[in-house]
């Protein structure tokens, strides 16, 4: 089918510089790192340790030449499991220097989960760190391909990444060094990242050099259009998840300084925003509740914070609203991109200084996108409910042993319903196959999450359908409390029934959970929230 032109959606032109000049990511980063030795690029949130670039330089080379020396080369790839550290970018870049790829994976997997990791990636070594050492090894003795193990922390006989440094040669750490060029940039894997899973097994995702240097791009892009301010970042997302790791690398590639923290713990988390005064958060929906809804809020300052942006799952404008009454800063603006595993990084972002509750932006520079019928393939016109489909230099080169959501003319069907209005700035709704189908009517569960989040006794919410004879699926809402509510379901289902359409009301009823199940990432477990249904229900 060819595409109506009219429908099709344009960002700004692309940078005209995407390599600084450099011939692969590896050059990239030791240009970057070489220009200010000095400054400090990551400081620990928990022990206040600080790391220069300079250091990360040393390190990043001591360990790529200690690789090369022991047979790691172009094409070979290297697993890390590992928790947020200092040793996770300078393993990374190591990896880039000797045109290797780097297979992130989940610190929290299973060993089940840690076999079907290393199955579909085929790793030639691993990085793993003590959180996550027990179930590597337990996956190994189910898997025959792997060769070594490099443990962060020192354990036992086995080689440490300390054990790595010593015994690096100096080939590498000379001024004289470069790392060999890489032809082709876009048939080159830099990283593997791995799809959150919210719909079975997760699949590997093969993000290019060409993806990696196109978002290094579009940050410094980004970062030159709200001025030449030394901005800074406190950051909380996971590094093996491709928005945390992407922003991580972006960060590092600007030369910018980054607060790490290694997890979510909330005093924690408002401590270092207080002390480091950071320009920059970025989260994702449970930490904006977190930051909407929690009394713990009110004891730090937070002045310092210019820009939040969300991520990973729709930011209702409810709870946007709550937290810019909460904050009160001067200017502070609250965005949301749109992105996933297989864009590589946001590929929307709303930018602009005039408000606009709910949207996900506009383009990145350089991509294209539309909105098609689900049923016939159609692009739509503006506000038309439909597939979001994206194309450019951001989308992943495929998937690992999988079959490609990317058609025969390059575009990428994301499986996600929205629209876009009369500026070009496109809307979520939901994911197309969370849309509950209630009788003739799809109901958005994400509509009814920002109706509960609003209320005042709600901490947490999630919906999903439950299957139902006669009308097909019946939404019901899985609700966390805040602490000393009494409030019951009844009055929050007929809280929502006043807000809402008739064939939107939570007639699958409403149920009380200490948690909702959700990835690293922030995103809604609903498939675990079917199986609590399913579950409830057998026992009835």
């Amino acid at each position: 089918m060819v595409d109506d032109e009219r429908h099709i959606v344009r960002g700004p032109p692309a940078p005209e510089d995407l390599t600084l000049g450099t011939r692969s990511v590896g050059e990239l980063f030791l240009k970057v790192f070489r220009q200010s030795p000095t400054r400090v690029a990551i400081i620990d949130g928990v022990t206040g340790r600080e790391h220069t670039y300079g250091e990360l330089l040393e390190r990043s080379l001591q360990l790529a030449a200690y690789l090369h020396d022991h047979g790691v080369g172009t094409g070979d790839v290297v697993a890390i499991v590992s928790e947020n550290r200092v040793e996770y970018p300078i393993t990374i870049v190591a990896l880039f220097l000797i045109s290797s790829s780097a297979a992130l994976f989940n610190p929290g997997y299973t060993s089940r989960e840690l076999t079907h990791a290393l199955t579909i990636t085929q790793p030639k070594l691993v990085f793993v760190s003590a959180q996550a050492r027990g179930a590597l090894y337990r996956a190994c003795r189910s898997t025959k391909h792997l060769t070594s193990i490099i443990n962060y922390d020192a354990y036992d006989r086995s080689t440490s990444y300390a054990d790595c440094l010593r015994r690096s040669s100096r080939s590498f750490r000379t001024p004289s060094f470069m790392p060999a060029p890489v032809a082709d940039l876009a048939g080159a894997v830099a990283l593997i990242v791995l799809s959150s899973g919210t719909t079975g097994l997760p699949k590997g995702v093969l993000i290019s050099q060409a993806n990696v240097m196109a978002t290094l791009a579009n940050f410094r892009y980004a970062m030159e259009k709200q001025g030449p301010a030394d901005r800074s970042f406190v950051e909380i997302l996971p590094w093996y998840h491709v928005a945390g790791g992407i922003l991580m690398l972006s960060v590092l590639s600007a030369n910018l300084r980054k607060v790490a923290l290694a997890k979510f713990e909330p005093r924690t988390y408002l401590r270092c925003v207080e002390r480091y005064r950071p320009t920059v958060l970025n989260i994702v929906p449970p930490i904006a509740v977190f930051l909407a809804k929690h009394p713990m809020v009110d004891e730090y300052d937070m002045s310092s914070v210019e820009m939040i942006t969300c991520g990973a799952a729709p930011l209702s404008k409810e709870v946007e609203e709550l937290i810019y009454a909460r904050l009160r800063t001067p200017g502070l603006r609250i965005r949301q991109g749109y992105g996933m595993s297989e864009t590589t990084q946001a590929i929307t972002f709303y930018d602009s200084d005039q408000p606009k509750p709910g949207t996900i932006g506009g383009l990145r520079p350089g991509q294209l996108g539309k909105v098609i019928d689900p049923d016939t393939g159609r692009a739509l016109g503006p506000h038309q409910r439909g597939e979001l489909c994206f194309k450019g230099s951001l989308i992943m080169k495929g998937y690992i042993g999988a079959e490609s959501p990317i058609d025969a003319d390059g575009w990428l069907h994301t499986g996600d319903i929205g629209y876009y209005d009369e500026d070009q700035d496109f809307f979520i709704v939901d994911r197309l196959k969370e849309l509950i189908k209630y009788k003739a009517f799809q109901v958005p569960p994400a509509e009814l999450e920002a109706v509960l989040l609003s209320h005042p006794e709600v901490k947490d919410a999630a919906v999903i359908g439950v299957p139902d004879d006669r009308a097909g699926e019946l939404p019901r809402a899985y609700v966390v409390r805040k602490e000393d509510s009494n409030v019951s379901p009844q009055e929050l289902i007929a809280f929502v029934e006043q807000k809402v359409s008739p064939e939107k009301r939570l007639r699958g009823g409403l149920q009380f959970i200490g948690e909702i199940p959700k990835t690293a990432s922030g995103k809604i477990l609903r498939r675990a929230l079917r199986d609590l249904a399913t579950s409830n229900q057998s026992k009835l």
